[in-house]
């Protein structure tokens, strides 16, 4: 064999060895790509629709993608884009969700790109976005403007240049920043701040500083009276926790105390130390970092209350709702020795007691032990940055805002007290609206909405209670209310028989079934309207309430003709009518069973 031909056969067998130990990294490339393309679309396909946008579960699925693709090749030609779109994806996260942790997420993978890949094309866009969160998310505007400058100095020519300039003169200090970041002017330290960090949370910049699968304690927040307290304690992800009573010590001047331990959390660096609330029930709720994985939360009791303590989800929280002693106990007094208590005014907490069957009380009693309906609240579902179900243009909070007020002002006119959980386009968390009600010591509690079925044709009108769903369809619409995925509503079960103990829940299903058919009576008088009957759900609007409660679907929007109906001011008079005389004819009942 000639020279020439060893030659040649050698080069084709080492091209040949090229190609194919090539052939596994060129797979993987084209592998990620595909990878990073579907979670591209995933991301605006998501961003784009907003009824989809409104859970939780669904960024996460799309964050989860994109973290995939990073780890799968950390320094390759994808892992500063998946940085990027890890940003963004927890920046609409925030936007929907409201929680700063979201924010922070977001700086995070942004900063991580911008360091990591300091030379990448999207690196000024990432500074650029950071900016825009800590300005308008995060009220860090020294960092937003040092973000600017940064653009302004080191991308000079980048499409992000113009925009950063024409902020940073919006926000001032242009000259003094620009200066700094051009190394003209020594950077000016941090002004100290009043309170010392409790505890590691997101860095704002320079990557991760907690533990994988860490979360943080980002809110305590409190609705308070004399016979109620609503603790509520935001977080930015789901964990586990522990809670437990203490017994009080006096030697140490220490009353009952009510400990939660979070697990793998770290406390927020917004939350105080410790709130004084002195309701009559509460004294104070203290918050601290007990050891490196754990926050504990104590709340310290004035005097011993009943208590119950449960997780909603998306965004995953903590409710505490504390009570006063069983007035139950007081009412059963007062049917004994009336003389003793028509003095003394009592609000009746516990369940409806049948012993009064043979009992008669006089008028002035029956409204001392609250056995009449006199103040309702009135709850406009979704509001703000909720919109509620939307169709044919028309969006659910201005429906059920609207109809509020009509409802408000029939039940006024009948002599009845009426307070709203809202009276403007804002938005409340499910739970504050419940607690609300206990605060202001409602005798009822209605909340207005309306439903949406991927059936065009389904439509008619129906009224749940709190209860376990006993029907596809009650799932459905109880996760789209509660916002969450409709798997999650099997996990409420355990939380429901311990709320049962103070939930009103054969009440409210009486109420209810007097409102259906006093509704659908009023209405079919000039329209058809269907009856769809009155169902159970675990609602979390109507969790903890401790009056008869219900919620109302006045309609499917997505139902044409319901729709226009629902626009329709003699069509919602028809409706508000119906629900008055429910009203009427449930306060009718409760006080001649009480006065049998």
């Amino acid at each position: 064999m000639n020279k020439t031909r060893k030659i040649t056969l050698f080069s084709i067998g080492l091209l040949l060895c090229i190609l194919f130990l090539g052939q596994p990294h060129a797979a993987q490339a084209a592998s990620t790509s595909a990878l990073f393309n579907k979670a591209y679309k995933d991301f605006h396909s998501l961003k784009d629709n907003r009824s989809r946008a409104r859970y939780r579960s669904n960024w996460l699925a799309v964050e989860k993608q994109f973290s995939a693709i990073y780890r799968r090749d950390v320094d390759g030609p994808y892992a500063p884009k998946s940085l990027y779109y890890l940003g963004r994806t927890y920046e609409e996260l925030g936007i929907h969700s409201g929680l700063k942790s979201d924010f922070r997420k977001s700086v995070d993978y942004y900063s991580r790109c911008a360091s990591r890949f300091t030379k990448h094309g999207w690196a000024d866009d990432c500074i650029y976005l950071r900016a825009e969160v800590r300005y308008k998310r995060l009220n860090e505007w020294t960092n937003a403007r040092r973000d600017l400058a940064t653009i302004i100095v080191k991308y000079p020519q980048s499409d992000m240049a113009p925009k950063a300039r024409a902020l940073l003169k919006k926000m001032g200090d242009y000259d003094k920043f620009v200066a700094e970041a051009s190394g003209k002017a020594a950077p000016r330290k941090p002004a100290p701040t009043a309170k010392a960090t409790p505890a590691p949370v997101i860095s704002n910049g320079n990557g991760h500083t907690d533990p994988p699968n860490f979360q943080h304690l980002d809110n305590i927040r409190y609705t308070s009276s004399d016979e109620y307290t609503r603790v509520v304690l935001e977080m930015d992800g789901k964990t586990s926790f522990r809670y437990k009573m203490l017994q009080p010590a006096p030697e140490h001047n220490r009353p009952h105390r009510l400990y939660i331990d979070l697990n793998k959390t770290h406390l927020g660096n917004g939350v105080d130390r410790a709130t004084n609330v002195s309701d009559g029930i509460l004294k104070q709720i203290r918050s601290g970092q007990k050891d490196k994985q754990t926050t504990r939360v104590v709340l310290d009791f004035l005097t011993m209350q009943d208590y119950k303590v449960f997780p909603l989800q998306n965004p995953f929280r903590i409710v505490v709702d504390v009570y006063s002693p069983d007035a139950s106990q007081a009412q059963e007094q007062a049917v004994a020795s009336p003389k003793q208590t028509t003095r003394t005014k009592t609000n009746v907490t516990g369940k409806f007691k049948p012993s009064y069957k043979s009992k008669r009380l006089s008028g002035d009693l029956v409204e001392q032990l609250g056995l009449t309906i006199k103040t309702i609240m009135i709850d406009a579902g979704h509001g703000g940055k909720d919109p509620g179900a939307r169709a044919y243009n028309i969006r659910e909070k201005d429906v059920n805002l609207r109809f509020a007020k009509l409802l408000g002002e029939q039940l006024r006119q009948k002599g009845f007290n009426v307070i709203y959980t809202r009276t403007t386009d804002k938005f409340l968390a499910l739970e504050e609206r419940t607690a609300l009600a206990n605060v202001k010591k409602a005798d009822m509690f209605i909340s207005i909405h309306c439903n949406a079925n991927r059936s065009k044709q389904i439509n008619g009108l129906e009224i749940y209670t709190l209860n376990l769903a006993k029907t596809n369809a009650a799932v459905r619409v109880a996760a789209r209310e509660n916002a969450v995925d409709p798997r999650s509503i099997s996990d409420l079960q355990f939380i429901l028989a311990d709320l049962a103990v103070n939930s009103k829940m054969k009440e409210s299903r009486d109420l209810a079934k007097g409102l259906q058919t006093q509704t659908l009576r009023e209405v079919r008088r000039k329209y058809r309207l269907k009856d769809m009957g009155v169902r159970e759900a675990p609602f979390y609007v109507l969790m903890g309430a401790t009056m008869p409660s219900v919620l109302v679907e006045l309609g499917y929007l997505t139902n044409y003709t319901e729709n226009k109906r629902l626009q329709s001011e003699t069509y919602l008079t028809y409706l508000a009518r119906g629900l008055v005389k429910g009203v009427m004819a449930y306060k009718a009942q409760i006080e001649r069973y009480a006065m049998r």
